[in-house]
C-alpha cells in the first residue's frame, strides 16, 4: 500500500474513532438528564476553597487570593439560597482537605501563612473538628505528614488523607516556593474519628497533588492532579488509581481521565465521581477549564456533561440532594494573579430525581 492509501486509511480509522466517541457521549447525555441552576453569588470570591456538607447545609473553607491566606468559613442554606458568614478557621489556611461526618466537618493540613520572605505555601499538620451547629472549632491529633493540596476521603468513621505536597523527607519545614526544593507525596495516612488517632497505610502508586477523589462502594478513586511541584509549572497527569481500604491495597490503573488537568474540584453522586474545572499549563497553553467529566467505577468508563458557564480553577464543590454545587474559584490559571479573575459565580448541576 502506498503512502497516499495509508494516509487515507488512517483518516478513515480516525474519523470512525471520533464518531464512536461522540456517539458514546451523546447516548450518555440522553440517559442522564440534568440542567444548570444559577444561585446566590459567593460573598468573598477566591480560589483554593474546599467544600463539605453537614445536615443538609454546604460549608466552604479556606481561600487564597494573591499572597493573602483567607481561612474563610461560609455556610450555604439551599432552601433559602443564602450565604451566612461563620467564624474563620483558627489558623488561616488554603488547599486544606475536608470531609463531613454527622454535624461535624473535619479539616486537615493545607497551606498556611509563609515565613517572612517565603512563598505563600507553609505546609501545615493541623487537624480540626468544626461543629456546624455551634460554629466552634476543636484541635485534633495533628496530621503525621504536614502537607496541602492532597485529598481526604471518608469510609465509615475513618478519613484517608492521601497525597499532597510538602518538603523532602528530613528537610526543615519551610515555605514552599516555585524554585525551592519540595515534592509531591504518595503518603496515605488514615485518621480514625472515633479514637482521634492516625495510622500509616499503603502509599499511593503515583505521588501527586491538586487532584480529585471519590468514594464508591467502599473504594477510593484518586483522579488526575499534578506531579512534582505543588505549583502549576509542574506536569499534570490523567492517571486514575483505585484504593481498597479493606485490604490496604492499590489496584490496577483505571481508565484515564479524558482531559488532563489539575486544580480540580470534585463530588460523588449516584455511584459516579464528577471532576470539575481545573487548570493546565505548558509552553503553549495556560488556562482554566469549563469541563465536567463523570467517572463510573462500575464500568470503568468516562462521560462528559454540559460545561459550566465560565472556566473555574480551584473552586469548591459538594452534593446536596440531587444538586452538584460549584462555588467561586478563579477564571484563569493560578499562575495568573489578580482579584478581577476571581469568580463569585455559584451554580448547581441539577439531576433528574427519577
Amino acid at each position: 500500500m502506498n503512502n497516499r492509501n495509508l494516509h487515507r486509511a488512517a483518516r478513515k480509522i480516525f474519523a470512525s474513532f471520533v464518531l464512536l466517541f461522540l456517539l458514546h457521549f451523546a447516548s450518555t447525555a440522553r440517559a442522564q438528564q440534568f440542567h444548570w441552576v444559577k444561585l446566590a453569588p459567593f460573598p468573598d470570591p477566591c480560589p483554593e476553597l474546599i467544600g463539605a456538607t453537614s445536615n443538609g447545609k454546604l460549608f466552604v473553607f479556606g481561600g487564597l487570593l494573591g499572597p493573602k491566606v483567607k481561612g474563610l468559613v461560609y455556610e450555604y442554606d439551599p432552601a433559602a439560597d443564602k450565604w451566612i458568614k461563620k467564624k474563620n478557621m483558627p489558623l488561616p489556611a488554603h488547599h486544606a482537605m475536608a470531609v463531613g461526618y454527622g454535624d461535624k466537618i473535619y479539616l486537615f493540613g493545607g497551606g498556611g501563612e509563609p515565613i517572612p520572605g517565603g512563598g505563600n505555601w507553609m505546609p501545615l499538620d493541623n487537624s480540626w473538628e468544626y461543629d456546624t451547629v455551634h460554629d466552634t472549632w476543636k484541635a485534633l491529633a495533628p496530621v503525621p505528614t504536614p502537607r496541602g493540596a492532597g485529598v481526604a476521603a471518608l469510609v465509615g468513621t475513618k478519613v484517608y488523607v492521601i497525597g499532597g505536597a510538602s518538603v523532602h523527607p528530613g528537610a526543615k519545614l519551610v515555605s514552599l516556593t516555585p524554585n525551592g526544593p519540595h515534592r509531591s507525596l504518595d503518603t496515605n495516612e488514615v485518621y480514625d474519628i472515633s479514637t482521634n488517632k492516625w495510622a500509616a497505610r499503603a502509599p499511593m502508586p503515583t505521588g501527586r497533588n491538586h487532584m480529585a477523589v471519590g468514594v464508591v462502594n467502599g473504594k477510593i478513586y484518586v483522579i488526575g492532579g499534578r506531579v512534582g511541584s505543588v505549583f502549576v509549572v509542574a506536569s499534570a497527569t490523567d492517571i486514575v488509581e483505585e484504593y481498597d481500604p479493606a485490604t490496604d491495597t492499590w489496584g490496577y490503573a483505571r481508565a484515564r481521565m479524558p482531559t488532563t488537568r489539575s486544580g480540580l474540584t470534585f463530588a460523588t453522586y449516584a455511584g459516579k465521581i464528577y471532576v470539575i474545572g481545573g487548570e493546565y499549563l505548558n509552553n503553549l497553553i495556560v488556562g482554566a477549564f469549563r469541563d465536567i467529566e463523570a467517572y463510573d467505577p462500575a464500568s470503568d468508563t468516562w462521560s462528559m456533561l454540559p460545561p459550566m458557564d465560565e472556566p473555574r480553577n480551584a473552586p469548591a464543590s459538594a452534593v446536596i440532594g440531587n444538586r452538584l454545587y460549584i462555588i467561586s474559584g478563579q477564571m484563569q490559571s493560578g499562575s495568573i494573579g489578580g482579584e478581577a479573575l476571581a469568580s463569585s459565580s455559584v451554580e448547581a448541576l441539577e439531576f433528574d430525581s427519577k
